[in-house]
């Protein structure tokens, strides 16, 4: 039986971070008298020895905060942690027994990270290390397998959807091409939901490699057919048949070094050079991780961050926490990270969408 939690929140941030916290904090002490403590700044804090006590005053008001009192880092992987340069290139150590030492340190019986596919795999390493661990999956990517939703994708998904309505109006008036790139890295799932969401003409996902003429057709069809403007939404990580995702940097130190980006801008090119339409790309980027969570993932945050706590109190560690047709269970961490949930070409709400007239590009 666990009497003290140790919370962190690592990898990119996303609403509803700060409502898992508060469902830890006030389960963990409402429930089973436990005390909890918060790490600074994810695994970089294990890292640092930085870390301090929460109590209810910390954790009341913050259910609606976007971002995480706790901060966060995606360049603090302890098993790949950069520790220098030689000949101009970053060498990187295994400090994993550093980290274990520091979590022993903070008293805690349980480590609760909450944290996408790389803080994941993070936590795999060390639960292999005897260190207990419960997972809570993150991301506006929805791209963590064994659950059904991870907590911010819907946040972000309305986030985009509203940038698509909003791109509307200007694209009606000005009769233009408008080319919307979300985020998703590789999977698409943010771009099929705000773009179904939004009314969007085109969806791009890496999913279903696109044929650049094919797209250019659809948006002369609209432009003849009188709607003279049409909504393109691409996923960062969409692709043209026949090539790759586009990466637009490489940061070697982070837990997740490539940086897509650029799709948008070279789809908008190859459709204004090919049918001469004035075409406008809009990148949302880091916007979608910002602000209020939506009610679906307050809700879904509290349940995960409750029951991460009934997991701790039973001694259950190796494991993630997950929505299964409207059920919390608890699914081995091992199984979760084995791939990334990408979308099903056979997905129900692809084929919705080509019913009611969005095209895919193929």
């Amino acid at each position: 039986m666990a009497k003290r939690l140790a919370v962190l929140t690592a990898g990119g941030d996303c609403p509803g971070m700060n409502a898992v916290i508060r469902a830890v904090v006030k389960t963990a002490i409402n429930d089973y008298g436990m005390k909890v403590v918060g790490i600074e700044d994810g695994f970089l804090g294990l890292i640092e020895g930085r870390w301090h006590d929460l109590t209810y005053d910390h954790v009341s008001g913050i259910l609606t905060l976007g971002g995480t009192i706790l901060g966060t880092s995606n360049k603090a992987d302890p098993f790949r942690f950069p520790s220098g340069e030689k000949a101009g290139t970053t060498e990187f150590s295994d400090i994993s027994n550093e980290v274990i030492r520091n979590f022993e340190r903070t008293g805690a019986d349980t480590l609760v990270a909450i944290g996408g596919d790389g803080t994941l795999h993070i936590c795999k390493g060390l639960s292999e290390k005897g260190v207990p661990v419960i997972g809570i999956p993150k991301t506006i990517d929805n791209d963590v397998d064994c659950t059904d939703y991870t907590f911010g994708f819907d946040s972000g998904a309305s986030t985009a959807t509203e940038a698509v309505d909003k791109i509307h109006t200007t694209a009606q008036s000005h009769h233009r091409v408008m080319v919307v790139e979300v985020m998703g890295r590789y999977v698409g799932w943010l771009a099929l939901y705000s773009g179904i969401g939004g009314g969007g003409d085109i969806i791009l996902i890496p999913e279903i490699p696109c044929d650049l003429e094919v797209v250019c057709r659809r948006v002369v069809e609209r432009s003849r057919k009188g709607r003279r403007f049409s909504i393109v939404v691409a996923a960062e990580g969409a692709k043209i048949t026949g090539g790759g995702t586009i990466v637009k940097k490489v940061v070697e130190e982070s837990t997740d070094p490539v940086r897509l980006g650029g799709i948008a801008d070279l789809v908008a090119g190859e459709i204004e050079g090919r049918t001469g339409l004035e075409t406008r790309v809009t990148v949302l980027g880091h916007l979608q991780r910002g602000g209020t969570p939506t009610m679906f993932d307050r809700v879904l945050a509290t349940r995960f961050g409750s029951k991460a706590v009934e997991l701790a109190e039973q001694s259950k560690q190796g494991v993630m926490v997950a929505l299964r047709c409207q059920d919390i269970d608890a699914v081995p961490i091992s199984d979760a990270i084995a791939k990334l949930k990408s979308v099903p070409e056979d997905h129900h709400l692809i084929r919705c969408a080509v019913s009611v007239g969005t095209s895919f590009g193929v």
